[in-house]
């Protein structure tokens, strides 16, 4: 597929976590195959960008993230053949492909690694970080990784240290390196010359360890101690320059956001690093933070800050998330509501949305009975601290329960079957007891669905360039639970209003002539007047202005 500069503006991108999303050869694991089995449902509901979590080899100790050959596939998920054939029939149905680059680290069983770690005079001897232990004996320094224990692994054969800012079996990448980023790059080529329309990077903000120090070695968490270096930015540019600028692939970083000027340096045009940035934020945190009046409060800076020369990413949802109806919606009584709410909500933000395998079915967390049904290895991590602090196995798993990857991980429900019409043999991972109520076959024959809400929204943003390039506007006080805004490009304005509660709210606005014509609702009945409309719990409404 050719791209024109700014194609990726365009997109909506839809998440596939391969092992969930349907299995194909029976196995209980999705794949290639079940992927393949699915294009003509991504066709329907509208999508033009299918972004896929890592389907490199790989021993899986964190999901694929932690890859062993970037130029093979991993044989639970089919082979290079099948992934072809992925890609042809989603380009022949104007669908683009968006690989998930993993570049921070590797597997420990890549083989780069395993030459690196068998002596300091190895022609990949600097192709990790590696480090002489402490004057006193044990690790370099005090740094933690993101799942837990030292950041820093012993390595007998070698008598020195690596460092893994995530699992030890992650090692980290030396991107100071030349001959190291000389091989990234030739990595990313590969999948270039076999057509790939794009890349989500992930875990990009910590390339520059800043071990000649500076990094901040106060801080504990190795991740937080090196995020957002120069070095970084400067790998990124050099990687983007000479693998995705040429062919104007879309490139998305996964990053850590501190202030403005990290997202100026991530996600504007002049920066030349990536088109937009994921920001990430650990679940429990946005869990004890987010609230309608923090997401205004972001909303509007972010605009100010990117509106010149930047673009959004705009999610709620994906694999290392809570299901977003979960989270910021109401998956009981008003789950059909909120779930579109927050759909039209993302959908109407300047930026390009991302859809998160079945978010457009409203498909909610799931609450495991034990922590042995729990396949995540940071959910299993998190439960053993908090064992390990005080608390007691029933407050570790309430917790684990609602922070856990695994409620964006369940397998995809798409029908009302055994196993939700995944598999036909016992899934890998515990399907969500209510695929009986949600799940794609009985969405895809009710009009009012989710997923025809979904499709409905899709269609309209390429209808209708205002939801792409229209300027922002806000226009609801900044307390209360109400988000609304104006989108207005080319003589066209809409007023865009959601309300994130489950009470009834009034919103004022002297913008409303009560006369509007509505473009889409999640209610059929609409209380409006003269610079006033009445909202329903979790209602979401568009109105031509």
């Amino acid at each position: 597929m050719k791209h024109k500069k700014d194609w990726y503006k365009e997109l909506v991108i839809y998440q596939i976590y391969p092992r969930s999303f349907k299995d194909g050869n029976g196995d209980g694991i999705g794949d290639l195959r079940g992927m393949i089995e699915k294009l003509d449902y991504l066709k329907e509901l509208g999508v033009n960008a299918v972004w896929m979590s890592p389907v490199y080899a790989s021993p899986n100790v964190d999901n694929g993230y932690d890859i062993s050959d970037y130029f093979s596939i991993m044989e639970e998920f089919g082979s290079m053949e099948d992934w072809e054939e992925f890609q042809e029939g989603a380009h022949a149905r104007g669908i683009a492909v968006i690989m998930d680059l993993v570049l921070n680290h590797t597997s420990d069983r890549h083989r780069w690694f395993q030459e690196s770690k068998k002596s300091k005079d190895n022609p990949y001897s600097d192709f990790y970080i590696w480090r002489d232990p402490a004057p006193g004996g044990g690790a370099p320094n005090g740094w933690m990784s993101v799942f837990g224990g030292s950041a820093w692994e012993y390595e007998p054969e070698r008598n020195q240290y690596y460092l893994h800012l995530f699992a030890k079996e992650q090692p980290d990448l030396n991107w100071d390196c030349e001959e190291t980023r000389e091989k990234i790059f030739d990595i990313i080529r590969f999948w270039n010359e076999k057509g790939v329309d794009g890349y989500r990077v992930d875990a990009i903000s910590y390339l520059d360890k800043g071990l000649d120090g500076r990094a901040d070695f106060q801080e504990k968490i190795g991740t937080i101690a090196c995020a957002n270096l120069e070095g970084t930015h400067r790998y990124i540019r050099e990687m983007a320059e000479k693998t995705f600028a040429p062919g104007h692939l879309v490139s998305v970083g996964e990053v850590n956001i501190n202030n403005e000027e990290d997202s100026r340096k991530y996600s504007s045009a002049a920066s030349g690093e990536f088109h937009m940035a994921i920001p990430f934020v650990p679940p429990i945190v946005e869990m004890k933070t987010w609230s309608p009046e923090k997401l205004k409060e972001d909303l509007e800076r972010d605009y100010r800050v990117l509106k010149e020369d930047g673009w959004w990413a705009r999610f709620f949802s994906n694999h290392d998330k809570p299901r977003q109806v979960s989270l910021y919606g109401n998956d009981t009584v008003y789950w059909k509501e909120s779930a579109k709410m927050l759909a039209c909500y993302l959908h109407t933000l300047p930026g390009t949305p991302f859809v998160y395998q079945g978010e457009e079915l409203g498909m909610t967390n799931v609450r495991y009975h034990s922590i042995e049904e729990y396949d995540d290895i940071d959910t299993k991590n998190y439960y053993r601290t908090m064992l390990v602090e005080g608390a007691s196995e029933e407050e570790a798993l309430a917790e684990a329960q609602i922070i856990s990857r695994d409620n964006g991980r369940t397998p995809m429900q798409w029908n009302d079957s055994v196993y939700a019409g995944f598999s036909e043999q016992k899934p890998w991972l515990g399907v969500n007891p209510n695929y009986g109520k949600i799940n794609a076959e009985s969405q895809m024959q009710e009009e009012t669905s989710v997923f025809r809400f979904y499709q409905r929204l899709i269609a309209l943003r390429k209808e209708n360039p205002v939801m792409i390039y229209g300027d922002l506007t806000m226009c609801a006080p900044k307390e209360g639970p109400i988000i609304a805004y104006t989108r207005s490009w080319n003589g066209v304005t809409w007023l865009v209003i959601h309300n994130f509660s489950a009470e009834d709210q009034i919103f004022r606005y002297d913008g409303i002539r009560g006369n509007e014509k509505v473009i889409l609702s999640n209610y059929e009945e609409k209380q409006m007047g003269q610079g006033i409309i009445k909202l329903k719990a979790y209602e979401t409404v568009v109105l031509d202005n």
